[in-house]
């Protein structure tokens, strides 16, 4: 139950980025479901592997490194759907910045 919760959250978090930023574009809430979901697999599996794989470049710049990682999965979840659309890796990089902080927010949520 928790987890579908969590997935409905981070889809109205996804409209919200979109209400609040106009560098990302949801068409509905069934394409923000959809887009939550690709995100948090892409966030799941792809972000682990990429940090392990950049690893030397992320400590060069002490960690800043991972919000390009960020910025990219969430450009490329944004490239496989129809539904959602980011206008560039700059729209990209605030877009996730934004919808990060409103996760931490629905994970503090959740936990408290």
């Amino acid at each position: 139950m928790k987890f579908i919760l969590k997935w409905l959250l981070a889809a109205c978090a996804l409209l919200l980025v979109a209400y609040l930023y106009p560098g990302v574009q949801v068409q509905n809430f069934g394409s923000a479901l959809i887009a939550a979901a690709v995100v948090g697999v892409f966030y799941t599996l792809l972000r682990p592997l990429l940090i392990v794989l950049t690893l030397p470049v992320t400590l060069v710049t002490l960690g800043l490194f991972l919000f390009v990682i960020n910025a990219l999965l969430f450009w490329a979840a944004a490239g496989v759907l129809d539904g959602f659309h980011v206008n560039g890796f700059l729209a990209a990089l605030l877009g996730s910045l934004i919808y990060s902080a409103l996760m931490l927010v629905v994970d503090a949520a959740l936990k408290g």
